[in-house]
């Protein structure tokens, strides 16, 4: 706006209004000089001239005794209409004691009648078409133009001033969103998705005096509110649930919250909404609640999950990440046989030691850092096939996880193929398991993966079979060669009938199809003779051994090729 300033062509529209022609002359003389001036007798046409389209007015000169309406009428019907409030108006008059009422009723500035200093009058003209002008500026840029809410820098700004005028005062830092609001726009198009947000956002206003507070879009769905502490916030969660309830009646998409209660003004603002939003995100996928404090607990979790995703890098360059390997045995027959093997990645952190698969796992999957797992685990595990296959002359396969989110990498046909083709491995050396629920998030992607892969040889075992609940409808869809029965049936088969029935039914499907069924988590012998007079044909659990290092599991295949010799 400053270059429009200084660009001396461009001349704004300013509308004197007086019912004396000497007044209208006298500063159309020197107003004309910066300006284009325009001149109205009364407030009357006054108004039928500022609704004109074609022309913007930057300053209104305004007399206040005019025939048929005069200006503190004008200034009262100015203060009902959205536009003519954008027009700021210096009021001239002689009459001093409607200065006050002039300028409460919304005039920018007053000029006394007369007009002794011209260049005064100029001077106080162009003050007040500059600040009206990086007002307006403002108020287009600090708003959303979707939600009406503020954007998120100035909402920051906001706060700040605030806080310079109430640091004693104890305030809640809330932010909420959409959970799969990207469903929205994908299946109902972004103009369906806009106006759920403007409706949110109109929702919002409407609570946000009472609650004296400000709040911002912060981006896409996600909601920033800036509060006086709340005994709750239950009255606000109920009007925005009607807005979802309204447009949608599926329960997957809904709103969920993350407060930080009297935050600590020890550290940054933006912390502040940092951290509700870590409590925030606790609830995705947790349908059983949908609004979580900030505390201590939340916060080391944070810390732990954002120290496993800077490290993961480092972890894969230094190999802190570690394949082990659990042998499966096959029991069909008097002895049972080595099979093949399962690789697991665990991680020994440098700083934190041992770390749960259960715990780095989930995480990289959520955020997408598994596909690197799984790359880093293909390439180690090819590497010790070949090893163990060059020092004993003998084959062990190795299944490996091929994650959800490499399913939907185009370039992983090609990945595998370089890995196996690189160590001189062939397919059904280097097995592939899948998990069952990959199969009902994309079933048209997944199929074309699965036969691709086994055209070229790899076979592909289906992990955490019957957990999911598509299995019946993904066994008559996709060709598989391996069921792996999931471990929780396992561990209650003997205490539950149920269960039981269900390993049963699950080892018949395998037997159907002509396939084997690995039965995963088996611990006790009585377990093995169960699986075993059910025809289940490869066991794999505690009793045979946990996973081990490769070193370890050296003496399995060596033990295998002794048994094979007698």
């Amino acid at each position: 706006m400053e270059l429009v300033r200084q660009d001396e062509e461009i001349k704004r529209h300013v509308l004197v209004v007086d019912d004396e022609m000497v007044n209208r002359e006298i500063l159309g003389n020197f107003l004309s000089t910066i300006y284009n001036v325009e001149y109205a007798s009364n407030a009357k046409i006054a108004l039928d001239m500022l609704t004109d389209p074609d022309v913007d007015y930057s300053l209104v000169l305004l007399d206040l005794m005019m025939p048929v309406m005069g200006g503190i009428e004008f200034l009262e019907h100015r203060v009902n209409s959205e536009k003519l409030k954008t027009i700021p108006v210096i009021v001239m008059t002689s009459e001093k004691d409607l200065e006050i009422k002039s300028l409460k009723l919304g005039a920018a500035d007053f000029i006394a009648k007369p007009f002794n200093v011209p260049e005064v009058v100029l001077a106080r003209c162009e003050r007040i078409v500059e600040l009206f002008e990086n007002k307006r500026i403002i108020s287009h840029t600090e708003k959303d133009t979707v939600s009406g809410l503020f954007v998120k820098d100035y909402f920051f700004e906001y706060i700040r001033r605030i806080e310079l005028l109430g640091k004693q005062i104890p305030r809640d830092a809330l932010v909420f969103d959409i959970e799969q609001f990207h469903l929205v726009n994908e299946f109902c198009g972004r103009t369906f998705g806009n106006m759920v947000l403007a409706k949110i956002g109109e929702v919002l206003q409407e609570r946000l005096s009472s609650m004296n507070a400000i709040a911002c879009r912060a981006n896409a769905d996600t909601f920033y509110v800036f509060a006086a502490h709340q005994d709750d916030y239950c009255e606000l969660c109920c009007a925005l649930q009607k807005v979802i309830s309204h447009f949608f009646n599926i329960s997957n998409i809904r709103i969920r919250y993350g407060l930080w209660e009297n935050v600590s003004r020890d550290f940054e603002i933006e912390a502040w909404f940092d951290r509700a939003k870590i409590a925030c995100n606790s609830n995705r996928g947790d349908f059983s609640r949908c609004f979580s404090h900030y505390n201590n607990e939340l916060h080391a979790k944070y810390v732990f999950e954002e120290m496993l995703i800077h490290d993961l890098d480092d972890a894969i360059a230094n190999k802190d990440l570690k394949v082990y390997y659990q042998p499966k045995y096959n029991i069909v027959g008097e002895k049972p046989r080595l099979a093949s093997a399962e690789a697991l990645v665990r991680w020994i952190h440098p700083k934190l030691g041992y770390v749960n698969p259960g715990e780095f796992i989930p995480l990289f999957e959520s955020n997408g850092l598994i596909r690197k797992v799984d790359n880093y685990v293909w390439k180690e595990v090819a590497a010790q096939i070949r090893k163990w296959k060059d020092m004993y002359g003998k084959t062990i396969p190795v299944s490996v996880n091929v994650s959800r989110i490499n399913i939907l990498d185009p370039e992983l046909e090609s990945k595998l193929e370089q890995i196996r083709t690189k160590y001189e491995l062939s397919p059904d050396e280097f097995m592939l398991e899948v998990t069952e629920s990959a199969y009902s998030e994309n079933m048209k992607r997944l199929v074309e993966v699965v036969e691709n892969l086994r055209k070229k040889g790899f076979r592909i075992e289906i992990d955490d079979f019957g957990a999911g609940y598509s299995s019946l409808n993904m066994i008559t869809t996709i060709p598989v060669d391996v069921l792996k029965i999931d471990m929780s049936f396992i561990r209650d088969m003997e205490k539950d009938e149920r269960n039981l029935k269900l390993v049963k039914i699950i080892i018949d499907i395998a037997k159907f199809l002509k396939i084997p069924s690995v039965a995963e988590g088996v611990e006790t012998e009585s377990q093995l003779d169960t699986l075993k007079n059910m025809g289940c044909e490869i066991i794999q659990g505690f009793y045979f051994s946990k996973p081990v290092p490769p070193k370890d599991f050296a003496s399995f295949i060596e033990e295998e090729i002794e048994t094979r010799k007698n």
